[in-house]
C-alpha cells in the first residue's frame, strides 16, 4: 500500500460548511500543490490531514490503515502522526540547540543515540544547516528557522509531509534550497509531499498534481499541466488568469 486516500471528508460549524472533500488520493513519490483564495479551506485541510482537528465526518485511508476520523482514538492517532510531519508558515523553536531542535522528534521515539546523530546531521547538510548545529535556535533568523523547521520534519522520514505556506515569507536563496530538498525528497519515492501555496509559479514548477479550493470545497485536482493549461471549472480558470472569485 503507498498511498493515502481520504473520502467522504467534512467539516461543518453550525450551519457553515468550512470544508468539503468528496475523495483526494496522494500518492507516495508525488507533490501535491494545493491553491485557491485566502479563506478557501487549504490550511484546515492540512489539519484534517495530520489529525489534529475532527471533521464532521471523514474517512483515511492511510498507508494500509482504515481510520473513521470522527472517532478516532488519541492512541491511534499518536501512531498515523508519527508517520506524518508538518511545516507551518511560521516556524517554532524550542529554546535550545539547533541540533536539539531537529533531534527532538527523533529522541521522542526513542531513537538510539548513533541513529539520532546520523539522521540530525544529514538533516542539517540537506537544508545548508550543517555548520549551525551548536547554534541557539533563538538566534537564527527567520530564513534559517524554516530550514530548521524543515530539517525537523524530513529528519522523521515521514510517508506524508505537510506544508503549509513554507516559503511565504522567505527570500530568493531560501526559497531555493526549500525546492531543491523537496525535489530531492522527491526522487527519493518514499515520501507523499502536499504543499499549500499561493505562489502559482511554485505549484506549477514542483507539483505533479495540483488541487484548487474554493469556498472550502475541493473543486479540481488533476494533473498539474492539465491543471493550469486546461481547467475544467470556470472558478479555476478565472484564478489562474488573476481575475476575482467570490
Amino acid at each position: 500500500m503507498n498511498h493515502l486516500e481520504i473520502t467522504d471528508l467534512h467539516l461543518r460549524i453550525g450551519d457553515k460548511r468550512i470544508l468539503s472533500v468528496e475523495h483526494a488520493r496522494f500518492q507516495c513519490g508525488q507533490i501535491y500543490g494545493i491553491v485557491g483564495p485566502s479563506g478557501s479551506g487549504k490550511s484546515t485541510f492540512l489539519k484534517l490531514l495530520n489529525l489534529l482537528e475532527k471533521p464532521t465526518t471523514g474517512r483515511l485511508h492511510f498507508w494500509g490503515t482504515e481510520l473513521d476520523l470522527t472517532a478516532v482514538s488519541q492512541a491511534s492517532s499518536l501512531v498515523i502522526q508519527r508517520q506524518m510531519a508538518l511545516v507551518a508558515q511560521k516556524p517554532v523553536m524550542f529554546q535550545t540547540t539547533v541540533y536539539a531542535n531537529v533531534a527532538m522528534g527523533l529522541r521522542f521515539r526513542r531513537c538510539d543515540k548513533a541513529t539520532v546523530h546520523s539522521r540530525v546531521m544529514q538533516a542539517l547538510e540537506r537544508v545548508g544547516m550543517l555548520e549551525a548545529a551548536k547554534q541557539q535556535a533563538s538566534t537564527l533568523s527567520g530564513g534559517e528557522a524554516q530550514r530548521i523547521a524543515l530539517a525537523r520534519a524530513i529528519v522523521l522520514e515521514p510517508k506524508l509531509l505537510l506544508l503549509d505556506e513554507p516559503t511565504a515569507s522567505l527570500d530568493p536563496q531560501n526559497v531555493a534550497i526549500f525546492e531543491q530538498v523537496m525535489r530531492a525528497i522527491h526522487q527519493q519515492g518514499t515520501t507523499a509531499i502536499v504543499i499549500v501555496t499561493h505562489n502559482l509559479p511554485q505549484a506549477r514548477r514542483l507539483a505533479d498534481e495540483c488541487l484548487f479550493l474554493h469556498k472550502g470545497e475541493l473543486v479540481e485536482m488533476a494533473d498539474t499541466h492539465t491543471f493550469f493549461t486546461a481547467p475544467v471549472h470556470a472558478e479555476l480558470a478565472d484564478f489562474l488568469s488573476g481575475r476575482m472569485i467570490y
